[in-house]
């Protein structure tokens, strides 16, 4: 099943993922925007929120989270993602506020995650992967690969990396390889 999010439920689950940080950061209520279609915003799946500082060639990675599937309304995590990437990525101090003015928000829509018995069968740009192995785990987006200028052999390498595990380790005994797409929208398309 793949979710199809349509332009004004992107706006809105955008508008959700600013407003929730600008609140925090204003040391306010948030206050959201009604409309939208429920069927698409109450959907229970994974959602990834992506915060990039800076503009062009020149942006930088600020703060990224999400969850690989989800038993809340897709807005709701959306919100849960965009408070988490701001202020509880482990990778980056929290986000403060004359940042916040130089960053760009994306989503992640994802689609639910499918068993990869065929590596060789991963198409660069249209698959994120997410790796399990001996209590490890790693998760790669889709668009990660493209906008790190990889191929195919070092994409898989890379979720190897990023499990904290050795290359190759995705044709290992008891490694798990899931396929996954995703929908992904920025506030600068």
């Amino acid at each position: 099943m793949e979710l199809i999010v349509k332009d004004a439920e992107k706006k809105l689950l955008l508008s959700d993922a600013r407003e929730i940080i600008s609140a925090k950061l204003e040391k306010r209520v948030p206050v959201y925007m009604h409309g939208g279609d429920d069927a698409v915003l109450s959907q229970r799946c994974g959602a990834f929120v992506t915060l990039h500082e800076g503009h062009g060639w020149e942006h930088k990675l600020r703060g990224c989270i999400g969850r690989m599937s989800s038993d809340q309304p897709l807005r709701e995590t959306v919100r849960d993602m965009a408070f988490e990437a701001a202020f509880g990525d482990p990778r980056f101090p929290p986000l403060r506020k004359q940042e916040w003015l130089r960053c760009n928000v994306e989503v992640s829509v994802l689609s639910p995650m499918e068993p990869c018995p065929d590596p060789e069968s991963v198409h660069v740009g249209i698959h994120g992967l997410y790796l399990t192995h001996h209590g490890r785990s790693g998760v790669l987006l889709p668009q990660v690969p493209v906008e790190q200028g990889w191929n195919l052999e070092q994409y898989l390498d890379y979720i190897c990396q990023k499990a904290g595990l050795p290359p190759k380790s995705y044709r290992a005994p008891g490694a798990r390889l899931f396929t996954f797409t995703a929908e992904v929208f920025s506030e600068k398309d």
